[in-house]
């Protein structure tokens, strides 16, 4: 189901893309809805939760986790593109197939819902202190809240906008364009499983490592595209550096300890000129990473994360225009 061969009610598959990225600024996460039913995710979530509790136990061999890790991943994908495959063929069947299979791409998006829990961070921490921060920014990051100051409540909201909008919106949008609902749900349980037991400690190093290396190569190009977006938001944004984000990314993208995270990150970071990562806590450990754009400083404020979510507003526009420009030569040929 490439992008060339794939049209949907005789239209092209970037105009579905199209119409999920607008049901998805209107709609967000749907929370009405999703009281009801489970979320999709939430369900993926619950299936990788109970294999990893009856899997990955103690006292078992580090070749038969790896062995039990590579096999659960390797299925729950497997299951989720031949899903999406199922459901692309009964879509095709229905009168109102665009509307349908856009919604059900909308609901794999986290495009809104990532701007919302930002936001959040930020009025928490004007409305409420630092103690709000962190508790609005717990929802988002993987360290302990608990240990954070001010300013990195503010870096740890900004650090996950940047790489959730590769993670969570270019990646899940390009594995779409190219290769329709299998290529969406193959991408987004990737990513799941990576979240869920792709971490580097004890429990997971193992029986996660398959997951976590897959889930690095899958975001391998987008994650480099989605620096480029950003740094391309920032020549539209007040006080944006879009030359200065190109020369962050380059030379520190690789300071992370993830081989995707980086690149956004560290434009963003060389686009509103403030400091990332550095030394911070996850689960009673101290990462001692160095600082992404070293030179700026840590000391970041509420207002730097309404400079970041202007820019990441900007970059998803960006993303928006280069998939109808997609869908228009898909139209003209």
């Amino acid at each position: 189901m490439l992008l060339h061969g794939s049209e949907i009610c005789g239209l092209p598959i970037a105009i579905v893309l199209l119409g999920a990225l607008v049901v998805d600024i209107l709609l967000g996460d749907m929370p009405r809805l999703f009281a009801l039913i489970p979320h999709p995710i939430s369900l993926l979530g619950g299936t990788i939760d109970f294999l990893d509790r009856r899997l990955n136990r103690a006292g078992r061999g580090r070749r038969v986790l790896v062995a039990r890790g590579l096999l659960v991943t390797v299925l729950l994908a497997a299951a989720a593109a031949g899903f999406g495959w199922y459901l692309a063929g009964l879509f095709r069947g229905l009168p109102c197939a665009l509307w349908i299979e856009s919604l059900v791409v909308a609901l794999l998006l986290a495009q809104r819902s990532l701007f919302d829990h930002v936001r959040a961070v930020g009025r928490a921490l004007v409305s409420g202190g630092v103690a709000a921060g962190r508790d609005a920014v717990r929802h988002i990051v993987g360290r302990d809240p608990q240990r954070l100051d001010r300013h990195g409540v503010v870096r740890a909201a900004i650090e996950s906008l940047a790489e959730n909008f590769s993670d969570g919106v270019v990646a899940p949008a390009a594995f779409y364009l190219l290769f329709g609902l299998p290529g969406l749900f193959f991408y987004k349980t990737v990513n799941t499983l990576d979240s869920m037991i792709g971490h580097r400690n004890a429990r997971y190093e193992n029986f996660g490592k398959f997951a976590a290396r897959l889930d690095d190569l899958v975001n391998l190009v987008p994650a480099r595209v989605s620096g480029l977006l950003i740094a391309a938001a920032a020549v539209f944004t007040p006080g944006g550096r879009p030359a200065r984000a190109l020369m962050v990314m380059v030379r520190d993208a690789a300071k992370s300890p993830s081989p995707n995270a980086g690149w956004p990150e560290a434009a963003m970071s060389g686009a509103i000129g403030v400091a990332l990562l550095g030394p911070r806590s996850y689960h009673g450990a101290v990462a001692r990473d160095p600082w992404i754009g070293e030179q700026f400083p840590a000391r970041a404020s509420p207002r730097d994360i309404h400079r970041a979510l202007f820019l990441y507003a900007v970059a998803c526009f960006l993303l928006f225009a280069t998939i109808a420009l997609v869908a228009l030569r898909a139209l003209a040929g």
